[in-house]
């Protein structure tokens, strides 16, 4: 086998434009600004981020209590969880 049977073509077929101007006439500061945008969100981290954990203090679940229950003893259910 000789190295030339390995080699691949590289493809010549055109590709289509990434960019197109459909209205106006930017010039070449303003067509390489937006190229640089769309080449940035290209770029970017496709994944979202993990959203921050919420503070402790900022918890709305903490305002939540079970109802009272009248009786003896009703303040010693009130004070410590279950």
């Amino acid at each position: 086998m000789s190295a030339d049977e390995n080699t691949t073509e590289p493809d010549t077929t055109p590709q289509p434009p990434l960019l197109r101007v459909v209205r106006g006439e930017p010039d070449d500061v303003e067509l390489a600004a937006l190229t640089a945008v769309v080449a940035g969100l290209a770029a970017g981290d496709s994944g979202e981020e993990p959203a921050p954990r919420r503070s402790r203090w900022a918890d709305r679940a903490a305002l939540v209590r079970r109802p009272l229950t009248p009786g003896p003893g009703a303040w010693r259910a009130q004070a410590f969880r279950r």
